[in-house]
């Protein structure tokens, strides 16, 4: 056995790929396109690939590259967090502009990639809104009292009712305003993104 905190070798982690996928050595080859030879001599850790073959290997195995340096077992399995918030408006952050009255849930968790928001608006037409709102991510916004009309850069406006929702790319300009016949509407949105400052720049977006 190897030392405790010692990193696995390129061998070690070709047969925990191997038996990860129940694959016999001749079955690897023919996926990879590496002989069974050099593959095996890799294994016992008696010969190394070179970097075109390490490329070779992460495409025709659609794996990362990174999964061929593992720094360590446990790196292999997700990694489990265990956050939660309870969301509640008493604890919300919030924010008001013309438009909306904003109310972001679970601020007690940083670097969220999804940024929960219970949203009042007030904008009756396109006109009252101004400039369609532009910004990294995706929504989905989901109507739970009143009706809006939903003004977007590449589509026609669309109406919703209670207990129906909208999913549409953030980056593309878009406004939420009140239907015909209500006088306010209270939606929950919903923002994602990869990036990690997505709450920062709503704030400064909205704020």
């Amino acid at each position: 056995m190897g030392e405790p905190n010692k990193p696995p070798t390129l061998g070690a982690v070709m047969r925990g790929i191997r038996a990860r996928n129940d694959w016999t050595l001749k079955e690897m080859s023919a996926k990879s396109g590496i002989p069974v030879s050099t593959l095996s001599k890799v294994e016992h850790d008696r010969l190394t690939l070179s970097y075109d073959k390490l490329q070779q290997l992460s495409r025709r195995l659609n794996i990362r590259m990174a999964d061929l340096f593992a720094e360590g077992e446990e790196e292999s399995a997700p990694r489990v967090t265990g956050r939660r918030s309870i969301g509640t408006l008493e604890s919300a952050v919030r924010v008001t502009t013309d438009n909306y009255d904003y109310h972001y849930l679970c601020t007690d968790l940083r670097q969220k990639r999804m940024i929960p928001i219970l949203t009042r608006i007030r904008a009756h037409s396109a006109r009252e809104f101004g400039d369609l709102v532009r910004h990294q991510g995706e929504e989905f916004i989901y109507v739970l009292e009143g009706r809006i009309e939903v003004h977007s850069e590449f589509y026609d406006p669309v109406t919703l009712d209670a207990g129906q929702g909208i999913y549409l790319d953030s980056s593309m300009g878009h406004a939420y305003v009140v239907a015909e016949g209500c006088d306010e509407a209270l939606v929950l949105g919903v923002c994602s993104s990869a990036d990690e400052g997505l709450m920062d720049s709503l704030m400064s977006l909205r704020g």
